[in-house]
């Protein structure tokens, strides 16, 4: 894998799968910046042993077809509500967002139901940078919504690194596997209730 090391919320099942689930497909984007809130705690976990104070959060792009279909890229919804819930928290950590410095350039079918290598080949350079100068020699975390087998990450964390960045970390909301082992508990404290009034 390229990216250097990985923390999700919760595992992808019940509750939480749900709330993705919705999320994506059932056009509810203020449940994005909600449920990246969760996120905040697993980012300081995260960022506790990164050496550098400026951080600069990544979402994995969506490409521009897919993006125009859903209305919004669950990822960035994820990370926005993530920086908010983390502003202060994280002490002597500087976290900005820039949902445009890495692009997605090529359309590629849906990784469900693709084998690991199926799914790597799938996201062969499909990712890059935009504008090298905002990563170089940066801390960068990418933030997803589910981490299957981590193709989709480490071929965001390929570019982003190809680019000058000096260590890429990955943060999801969900792990699809026990592949990728924690050192912090995992959490399934997700409630559908707690979303459902809000669009």
């Amino acid at each position: 894998m390229s990216f250097d090391r990985a923390r999700s919320y919760g595992i992808y099942r019940d509750t939480l799968r749900a709330a993705v689930l919705i999320l994506k497909y059932q056009h509810r984007p203020r449940w994005g910046t909600k449920l990246g809130a969760l996120l905040a705690p697993v980012c300081k976990n995260l960022l506790a042993s990164c050496d550098g104070s400026s951080v600069l959060i990544v979402p994995v792009p969506l490409h521009a077809g897919r993006r125009r279909e859903r209305g919004y890229n669950q990822a960035g919804l994820l990370s926005l509500g993530m920086v908010r819930a983390a502003a202060g928290a994280i002490p002597g950590a500087v976290m900005k967002l820039d949902d445009g410095v890495l692009i997605k350039i090529r359309a590629t079918p849906p990784q469900a139901g693709l084998s690991p290598a199926a799914r790597r080949e799938n996201v062969r350079g499909a990712f890059a940078v935009a504008r090298p100068e905002r990563i170089r020699d940066r801390a960068v975390v990418l933030v997803d919504d589910v981490m299957t087998t981590g193709a989709t990450l480490s071929a965001c964390a390929t570019a982003l690194k190809s680019a000058g960045a000096k260590e890429v970390l990955a943060v999801t909301l969900a792990r699809a596997t026990p592949q990728f082992p924690d050192t912090q508990a995992l959490h399934e404290r997700v409630h559908i209730d707690d979303f459902a009034s809000r669009r």
